[in-house]
């Protein structure tokens, strides 16, 4: 069951009280809330990569989401080899359609799909692709088709390609000709006449006999920067718009796998689209409320698609890397520790022997391998591969992640070595290190310490909580020591419900308690390096873990609450921390009021962020303590609802949203009214 409110619902209206800066208190009767900021004593800096993303490609985040590949299993690589495909009309048509090995279009890409028509037999004779929980396509825009086809015997000399709707509308034709008895690729593009969230692909044979088909690809032209093997426009602009800092990828436990087979293999990523080997997806049955069977990751969106994205949207690349750890919520499988034996995947230089158990010194080497991907010359091995991929400059890479979210001794003897080796070649590289799920209990404490041992640069702390646990821990890292490691807040979200709830929401009263605690993760970035929230894409048809920041179908997308106060903090996360002294010296937090300011140097501003977790409005009084040359006016940007239960929709996806306003400034005396329920940012042109 959803938490109900612990507040009575408020008048119509009241909730945007708040927005006007400075108005009438209405019935409100107590004196405003007295608090100073100290805007001549600016504090600790704030990293200017302090609020960034965390992808995992759980809920269709990559295919069927961020990477538009419209076709599923387009490869037939996967293991259950015709998922995604059905032959048309039951097959009356076919005397076979069946997966087949036998010399494929290349060593990596063995499998293909052998269509054998049968002569005189009524109707259409292909087969049939679903996409991922159907196509999205808009009229109007164009597709390109393209696969592989080879000739066997008979007349079958070509195809025509369908795009159709759930009714069997044709929204797109194309004939594709001249195949042969060699593999060869064909391309057409397919142009919609109409809209559509669920369409399907068809491919028809024309004539009789044997047709070999494979990696049957429908992409959109309408891409990100309109690159051919580009990301979805509206989902990449929703992550540009928060400016963020770092955006940390692949995951997640998909890094670990649930076992050492099935983790992710960042050298299986990278290179020519067509040959990367599919994975299954270690999301596909982990919660069996949500099974998906046909869950996968096809890479096409790969380690150099990741990097490229960072690049667009103006973020650090924060890569995180396998630490000889299968995950500990399955199997918990072990690289041994010592030399190494083998060296690796298929795809890595000096492979070992298939089936091999690789050592710990397999998944450093694939570390270091990485720094030279992404930083080497082109002149080096790794370096080149960049390059012919379409990037000759180094993407500069700073960090990178030494395992996900491990615990327990096991993690701790394999970091060692790890971090070690990468200091020993990369010295400046700073290195992300793993306290566990939980942030807190004898495992959390024995990691932060023997990390802070070991001098890690970053511990990553995880949180996911019932929003009540946001709001009293909003005071967590004013106690933590200024010395030592910085914290990493990599993932959190507060769950309305429980964690991993299919029940939960991305309510408001999730998202104003999200915003509660970050003013203690900004109060202290002395401390706290880093944030992100997570899980980041959640499509609405595919999902297997809620709340999530941006939810998405087939052709729209919206933020949630929570999108909103990641972009309020990101947009206004100064330079360096103002002390913010409470009523009487009170706790921050005290009586739902949290608060907390930072000076944007760059901007010359004072910015405030308060929140107001209750069902009243709130005046606030604000002494600008050694402010000079304040502004007259300020800008105010404010999310407020009444109800704590609000939440955003593809049908209303701007429900709940900042709104904007200004306020007028006299002296060094700020006067405000907070809305019931509010999270409010407050910038005042000025200086110390």
């Amino acid at each position: 069951m959803r938490t109900p409110s612990r507040f009575p619902a408020l008048a119509p209206g009241l909730a945007l009280f708040g927005a006007l800066a400075g108005g009438p208190a209405g019935a409100q009767t107590a004196a405003p809330v007295a608090l100073t900021v100290q805007v001549n004593k600016p504090g600790a800096a704030v990293n200017k990569n302090m609020y960034g993303l965390f992808f995992e490609d759980i809920n269709f985040a990559a295919d069927g989401g961020l990477y538009p590949e419209l076709v599923k299993n387009k490869s037939f690589e996967t293991d259950a080899a015709l998922i995604g495909w059905k032959a048309l009309q039951g097959a009356a048509n076919l005397d076979a359609y069946a997966v087949r090995n036998e010399q494929g279009v290349s060593a990596t890409n063995k499998h293909y799909v052998r269509l054998t028509t049968r002569a005189g037999a009524p109707g259409e004779a292909g087969l049939e692709n679903e996409g991922f929980r159907g196509m999205g396509v808009k009229a109007g825009a164009e597709y390109t088709l393209s696969f592989y086809a080879r000739r066997g015997p008979g007349s079958v000399g070509g195809l025509t390609a369908v795009i159709v709707g759930e009714k069997g509308q044709a929204l797109a034709t194309a004939p594709v000709t001249g195949f042969t008895d060699q593999w060869q690729k064909y391309t057409v593009v397919l142009k919609a006449t109409g809209t559509l969230n669920k369409a399907s692909l068809k491919l028809v044979l024309n004539g009789t006999g044997t047709v070999d088909l494979d990696v049957i690809s429908l992409f959109p032209k309408d891409t990100w920067k309109g690159r051919p093997n580009g990301l979805r426009t509206d989902l990449v602009q929703l992550l540009k718009d928060m400016q963020p800092g770092f955006l940390r990828f692949p995951g997640g436990c998909i890094v670990e796998g649930r076992t050492l087979s099935e983790r992710y293999q960042w050298k299986e990523t990278i290179g020519d689209v067509a040959a990367r080997m599919p994975l299954i997806n270690r999301w596909n049955m982990e919660f069996k409320h949500r099974s998906t069977p046909d869950y996968y990751q096809s890479f096409g969106l790969g380690f150099y698609e990741y990097f490229q994205l960072a690049e667009d949207i103006g973020a650090e690349p924060l890569p995180i890397l396998n630490v000889g750890m299968a995950c500990q919520f399955n199997s918990g499988e072990l690289a041994p520790m010592g030399t190494a034996s083998t060296k690796g995947g298929p795809n890595a230089e000096g492979a070992g022997a298939p089936g091999a158990d690789p050592s710990l010194d397999v998944f450093i080497q694939d570390a270091l391998d990485l720094v030279e991907f992404a930083n080497g010359p082109a002149s080096s091995p790794w370096g080149a591969k960049r390059a012919a991929m379409g990037h000759p400059a180094p993407f500069n890479l700073k960090m990178i992640g030494i395992g996900n979210e491990q615990w327990g001794p096991q993690y701790l003897e394999r970091y060692e070595p790890f971090a070690k080796a990468v200091k020993a070649k990369y010295p400046s590289m700073e290195i992300v290190s793993s306290a566990g799920p939980s942030p807190d209990g004898e495992l959390f404490d024995k990691a932060s310490k023997r990390l802070g041992e070991l001098k890690a640069e970053y511990v990553d702390e995880h949180y996911y909580a019932l929003p009540d646990w946001f709001r009293q821990h909003a005071d967590r890292y004013d106690k933590y020591p200024r010395t030592g490691p910085k914290i990493f807040a990599g993932e959190y979200a507060a769950q309305s419900v429980a964690i991993g709830s299919p029940d939960n929401k991305n309510t408001w009263d999730c998202a104003i308690s999200e915003a509660a605690f970050m003013t203690g993760l900004e109060r202290n970035a002395d401390v706290v390096g880093m944030a992100s929230y997570a899980p980041l894409l959640a499509n609405v048809d595919a999902w297997q873990w809620t709340p999530d920041m941006i939810w998405f179908d087939n052709l729209n997308s919206y933020g949630s609450p929570s999108y909103y106060v990641q972009k309020m903090y990101a947009l206004n996360k100064g330079t360096n921390v103002l002390p913010v002294t409470m009523p009487g010296g009170a706790k921050n937090g005290t009586d739902n009021l949290f608060a907390s300011a930072v000076a944007d140097d760059k901007a010359g501003d004072v910015v405030v962020k308060l929140v107001n977790y209750s069902s009243s409005p709130r005046a606030v009084k604000i002494n600008l303590a050694g402010a000079k040359k304040l502004g007259k006016t300020g800008r105010a940007q404010v999310m407020a609802s009444a109800d704590l239960q609000t939440q955003n929709s593809l049908k209303e996806p701007q429900k709940l949203a900042p709104q904007q306003s200004t306020f007028a400034v006299s002296g060094t005396t700020l006067s405000y009214t907070l809305a019931p329920n509010s999270f409010t940012v407050l910038r005042v042109a000025g200086k110390k």
